[in-house]
């Protein structure tokens, strides 16, 4: 037998037996404890890497067999382990992300300040692919930022979705009735055009948004106004760019980002690299992102065999720190 046949098999096996066995589990989940497994290196004081990948949201993803924790709860997580390890000196974030829901980027950004505030641990980020909008934002928690010399970053902004769909009810003659208490109760609907009044109310929202995410970046870095300016047009960049602006501290990789955490924070060169998963993976090292969330990756799942849609949180009406064209990133 094949092993995509096996696969198949399992997960039929485990449809059949859900009715009757509703704590059966075939993979690795939520429910078993994370496990700290070294990824280099054979020192008694540590490094973290925890792995911000994907939409930003603390919502969870549900899956066909499986509900996995949302970022927001899965990162959380990762930090109260370490602050109870007194070994673990410096944490790196390893950021692929374009971003998502303001107030989740804004939670996890909160997240990782106060744990700084805490410890006193020294925070790197690791930019990878893509570390936009609030892919930056979490970013700007860290003590010093990183990026590949191919990472697309920025995209200093806000965008608000709202669907449309009062053209097609026109075309098939449906028409939806809201009764409010106020007239702009349902703001913001898809179900009718929007008013001037309230795309200035929305717009007015979207920059004091905005204008948050830009107070962080000035905070956080040491950029002249012209920068600033420039930054403001939340335009992306590639790495190199966003050095020259003053976005990032230097061009790297991933193995200058645990020389620059080992530096910050006073490490001999054979601290120990660590991460927290619930799988163990043979012959592991920094560059494998699995294991963020319980199964991620370790297991083949019916839900990514039969690719049954899994909209990200861009696709829902809202404020949202997301650069949208990586918006699809899984």
């Amino acid at each position: 037998m094949s092993k995509l046949h096996g696969i198949l098999a399992a997960a039929v096996t485990a449809l059949l037996l859900a009715g009757c066995s509703p704590t059966l589990k075939l993979f690795p989940d939520a429910r078993d404890p994370l496990e700290e497994y070294t990824l280099q290196g054979d020192g008694e004081e540590k490094i973290l890497v925890v792995p911000i990948r994907g939409a930003i949201t603390d919502r969870p993803n549900q899956k066909l067999l499986r509900t996995e924790p949302g970022m927001v709860r899965t990162v959380v997580s990762h930090l109260k382990k370490a602050e109870e390890d007194e070994d673990i000196k410096a944490v790196i974030l390893k950021v692929d992300s374009p971003g998502g829901p303001v107030t989740a980027a804004d939670i996890l950004y909160h997240e990782i300040m106060a744990y700084k505030q805490r410890t006193r641990v020294k925070v790197v980020s690791a930019m990878m692919d893509l570390a936009a909008s609030g892919g930056y934002y979490v970013s700007l928690s860290a003590d010093h930022i990183i990026a590949h010399p191919t990472t697309v970053t920025g995209s200093v902004g806000v965008i608000f979705v709202r669907p449309a769909v009062t053209g097609l009810m026109n075309k098939i003659g449906v028409d939806v009735n809201a009764y409010t208490t106020g007239k702009n109760k349902d703001m913001g609907s898809p179900f009718r055009d929007i008013t001037p009044e309230e795309q200035a109310i929305i717009q007015s929202l979207i920059d004091e948004l905005g204008e948050r995410f830009l107070k962080l970046v000035a905070r956080h870095r040491n950029m002249d106004a012209a920068a600033l300016e420039k930054v403001a047009t939340a335009r992306v960049f590639l790495g190199p760019q966003a050095k020259q602006l003053g976005l990032v501290d230097e061009i790297g990789y991933l193995s200058d980002a645990v020389d620059r955490a080992k530096s910050l924070a006073g490490l001999d060169d054979n601290a120990q690299v660590v991460i927290y998963r619930r799988t163990e993976y043979p012959e592991d090292n920094i560059y494998n992102t699995a294991g963020l969330d319980y199964g991620d990756g370790a297991y083949p799942s019916t839900y990514s065999i039969i690719q049954v849609p899994d909209f990200l949180p861009a696709w829902k009406a809202g404020f949202q720190y997301l650069w949208y064209p990586g918006a699809d990133l899984e």
